[in-house]
């Protein structure tokens, strides 16, 4: 479901001025139409299409299909989930993992292909972390469940160096320990909870602080060659992650350690992305197709385009940003 402008404008003065070789080949109304129909609100010029903001179904039953038709979506596009497969979900207590739970049980149940998951909750000794809380949740769903208890939390404050953040050496041995799970209890797959926005901040990050295009791969095979990394939430927006917990009132249980560093660089380019999506509607999902769509002949990756023997196209003109 998309927002609709009703009262759209077939023509500007602007557009008008515009010289009759260039101007669109279709009719606005129409053009608009199309627009529409895929899900674009539209502008002004026809030659921009503007991703309108999905909104936020009001209806619990509404609000499952359309999570499951973009965990769907996303599982078809990236060839996540095939038949044989048995899924490691794993379970963090966040809003995020109980939603990826809910949204594979209800694939197990409706995908033509055949597979099996277990839920497995690492338990890495943060104090007063509510376990039982948790795993009382997991038995609820019916889903077969595994508690891992590897303490960790002491080891990422021993060793942690002055001035640096938790998150990394904490990743790292989370990520160890859970590609060892999933190979112990015949795993194939190990499925994440990480969702569009934080698949979009991770993208801010790498561009902003370590100088490369890169966000979260949906797919990703381990360096071992054993274990395959997928996250079927990856075209769900955070806000509707967010209003699935309330409706489910899901025990959602913050990480003790995440919440002892306010000033994280991740928390502050997820806050960037929400007053983007305050100011521009269609800037988050616009900036998703971006991570689908590119285009090497328009950046500066020597390799990934050999910029000293193309062949100029009729491409370059049309797509070049001069002015």
């Amino acid at each position: 479901m998309t927002d609709r402008t009703t009262d759209v404008p077939t023509s500007t003065p602007e557009t008008d001025a515009t010289p009759p070789s260039r101007r669109p080949q279709v009719t606005a109304p129409r053009a608009v139409r199309e627009m529409e129909d895929e899900g674009f609100l539209p502008d002004n010029d026809v030659h921009i299409r503007v991703p309108a903001r999905p909104l936020i179904p009001d209806d619990p039953a509404n609000m499952e299909r359309r999570l499951s038709h973009l965990f769907t979506k996303a599982s078809k596009d990236f060839g996540m989930l095939e038949a044989g497969d048995k899924v490691m979900v794993c379970m963090s207590g966040g809003k995020d993992s109980y939603a990826l739970l809910h949204l594979m049980q209800r694939a197990q149940k409706h995908s033509p292909h055949k597979f099996d998951i277990v839920a497995v909750h690492l338990d890495q000794g943060h104090p007063g972390f509510p376990t039982d809380k948790l795993e009382a949740y997991i038995q609820s769903t019916g889903a077969p469940y595994e508690i891992v208890h590897q303490h960790t939390y002491q080891i990422v404050l021993d060793k942690l160096e002055p001035g640096k953040t938790t998150c990394s050496l904490c990743s790292r041995l989370r990520r160890g320990i859970l590609y060892d799970t999933a190979q112990r209890l015949g795993c194939n797959k190990i499925a994440l909870g990480h969702h569009r926005d934080d698949i979009l901040a991770t993208l801010l990050l790498n561009l902003f602080f370590c100088g490369t295009l890169k966000a979260m791969p949906p797919l990703l095979r381990a360096d071992d060659g054993k274990n395959v990394v997928i996250r079927p939430m990856a075209y769900i927006p955070e806000n509707f992650l967010i209003r699935w917990s309330e409706m489910q009132q899901y025990p959602v249980i913050p990480c003790s350690l995440c919440s002892r560093q306010p000033d994280l660089k991740r928390s502050q380019m997820q806050n960037l992305l929400k007053d983007l999506d305050r100011v521009y509607p269609g800037a988050l999902p616009s900036a998703l197709k971006a991570v689908t769509d590119v285009k090497p002949r328009f950046l500066l990756d020597r390799k990934l385009f050999d910029f000293s023997s193309f062949q100029a196209g009729p491409e370059d003109r049309d797509e070049d940003a001069f002015g």
